[in-house]
């Protein structure tokens, strides 16, 4: 019995199934600070404005005004990462660590800044998407291929999108017609690499009059090596290769029918077969499924009040096609029918954000739950604005759940712009998280008495920038009360703490690109004094890139301490250190070939104990993107 709990769990989660401190960093700021001659890269970096990011406001905002530690990872960072999945991307960021549980296609979890996997919320276009049954995000089946654009806010971001944004919020904007598209734009790659790796990609967007319209659609086809290792627990390991095989595609529409008004909709759509372990000899093999849709308008009211009405619905859908030894329940369906009235008003002392929102979580299982669904009801108002050297937001939210009755959160956060080079900035928030249907109903391992986890969370941090380069550091100091840890029974506990500091530089020297970040981490269990499992106490990343006429060439690092992989903290995870390399050459305007080397050193770890991490890896691939 264990074995097979243990296996469907490995498939849907990297977290324990049922069952810091900022150290002298600031001083590299000195260092950092005063790098040699930076007048060119300054002249580049004057001529072009600050990016434009919604998810840290619910309103558009400038990333240089944001309060929020908020980074963005464009459409041409993710192709020229060598990572294959969307958590391998989110481990290069600063503030993020990840565990999966094997290769693509198995169970990942992200942590930011030390948080549990299910204090992140995961939004595609907007649509809320995991499982209400782990209670997580399902990162596992969205493909890499058909993303745009990734927005990540760090720290609390429940009093923007309600229960489980105690350590962040991520948000996949998937690719669509850009503003103002009028012609026909195609787009193919394909992809050959490792343990018999093959991709195909292929799309389009575009406009006509008032229309504007986007497909894309992907295959992708991998004999992974196998997810499990002789660690394993529960006797789970089969030394056979496990494949993963999935095919995914995106559509978006819209329609501008006046000048103040326009109509969107939009689809993510992937279907996954993921091979995995239980037992010596035992072939497992499930479905993931994954969909969002949203259909919406928006438009002008007044003169400065925009408002948008939307409703969208998410499905996420795992069953076990063989799940041996036993026949035991292998379906698990998450619906989530969101509705949305959302209203955007400048003033005078900046935008207010304010609204209404109901989200209806239906689970659909062969494992008998005792309740299957519940409604939650929201009101949120906000306000953002800056003026000369000073920067503010505001926001307030009160939830209403069906099982856990009213919850208010709210955030607060102020920066100020010493001198044109240095700005400040310091920001405080409540969270909250409602427990999930497998924490409070799953036979033998729920408890239904479980109530809400709640954190505070404050933030400090101070930027430096100087043309092309910005250095960054950020200290955060995050409680959470009523902490939700398994020992025989999901329990609350009264405290959780993770504190914890973050430095980084990103910086242009003309054809060269630098980027760097350290982090320092201390996550603990404040009854037990224990390191919450799965996440290091230190991490560092390091990455370079250099362009010189068709080429572009580029290395990174990701350098993760040890950590230990269960709440008691005996069973410890060694460091790892991983080296990715990169070339890519445009040899036609419509043509380029990239070349990936993954885990160049061969490096055995484990970001789960008794699951493997893929070795050096080699992958080819030829993109073909016509120049208008």
């Amino acid at each position: 019995m264990k074995s097979v709990v243990s296996s469907a769990c490995a498939i849907r989660s990297a977290s324990p199934c049922p069952l810091p401190r900022a150290h002298a960093i600031a001083l590299a700021i000195v260092s950092l600070t005063s790098l040699p001659n930076l007048a060119s890269a300054q002249e580049a970096a004057a001529a072009t404005l600050a990016e434009t990011v919604v998810t840290a406001t619910r309103a558009p905002a400038r990333i240089d005004e944001l309060v929020s530690d908020t980074v963005v990872i464009e459409r041409a960072q993710i192709e020229q990462q060598a990572s294959r999945t969307l958590p391998e991307i989110l481990a290069r960021m600063a503030g993020v660590q990840i565990s999966a549980n094997g290769g693509l296609g198995k169970g990942s979890s992200v942590y930011i800044r030390g948080a549990e996997a299910r204090h992140t919320i995961l939004l595609i276009d907007g649509v809320r998407y995991g499982s209400a049954t782990l209670g997580t995000p399902v990162w596992d089946n969205i493909p890499v291929e058909l993303i745009d654009r990734i927005e990540v806010v760090k720290g609390p971001g429940s009093a923007l999108y309600g229960s489980d944004g105690v350590g962040g919020v991520v948000q996949i904007f998937t690719r669509k017609a850009a503003p103002g598209e009028t012609v026909f734009n195609p787009r193919a790659s394909t992809t050959i690499g490792s343990d018999s790796y093959k991709q195909i990609t292929g799309g389009f967007s575009g406009g006509a009059g008032a229309a504007t319209y986007s497909l894309d659609v992907t295959r992708t086809l991998v004999n992974s090596v196998s997810a499990t290792n002789r660690n394993v627990q529960f006797g789970n390991f089969n030394p056979d290769r496990d494949p993963f095989s999935q095919t995914g595609a995106n559509a978006s529409f819209g329609y501008q029918f006046t000048p103040d008004w326009k109509f969107d909709a939009g689809m993510l759509y992937a279907d996954g077969l993921n091979h995995y372990d239980d037992g010596p000899g035992r072939d497992t093999r499930g479905t993931l499924r994954t969909q969002t849709g949203y259909a919406g308008v928006n438009g002008r009211v007044l003169s400065n009040w925009t408002t948008q009405l939307r409703y969208s619905r998410s499905d996420d859908d795992t069953r076990a096609i063989v799940a041996a030894p036993f026949n035991l329940p292998g379906l698990f369906n998450t619906t989530q029918d969101q509705y949305l009235w959302q209203n955007d008003i400048a003033t005078p002392i900046g935008t207010v954000v304010a609204g209404l929102e109901r989200l209806e979580q239906k689970v659909k299982s062969d494992t008998a739950y005792t309740v299957t669904e519940r409604t939650i009801d929201a009101g949120f108002v906000g306000l953002n604005g800056n003026s000369g050297p000073h920067s503010w937001q505001l926001n307030a939210r009160h939830d209403s759940n069906s099982q856990f009755g009213d919850d208010d959160t709210w955030y607060a956060g102020y920066a100020y712009r010493i001198t044109p080079n240095w700005r400040v900035s310091i920001s405080q928030g409540t969270s909250f998280v409602a427990p999930s249907f497998n924490q409070l109903y799953y036979p033998g391992f729920g408890n239904p008495a479980l109530k809400p986890e709640e954190g505070k969370n404050t933030d400090i941090g101070i930027t430096w920038t100087e043309g092309a380069h910005t250095v960054k550091l950020v200290g955060y100091d995050n409680k959470i009360q009523g902490f939700i840890t398994n020992t025989t029974l999901p329990q609350n506990i009264p405290e959780a703490r993770i504190t914890g500091g973050t430095l980084s530089y990103d910086g242009q020297f003309d054809a060269v690109g630098l980027h760097a970040s350290y982090d320092s981490l201390d996550p603990r269990n404040e009854i037990s004094g224990k390191q919450l499992p799965r996440r290091a106490q230190n991490q560092a990343t390091l990455a370079i890139d250099y362009t010189t006429g068709p080429w572009k060439l580029g290395a990174s690092a990701l350098s993760v301490g040890s950590r230990f992989d269960d709440t008691a903290n005996t069973r410890k995870l060694g460091a790892y250190t991983t080296i990715d390399l990169y070339v890519d050459y445009r040899f036609a305007k419509d043509w380029s070939v990239q070349g990936r080397i993954t885990n160049l050193t061969d490096e055995h770890y484990e970001t789960a104990y008794g699951y493997n991490q893929a070795g050096i890896g080699a992958y080819l691939t030829v993109r073909w993107q016509p120049k208008q």
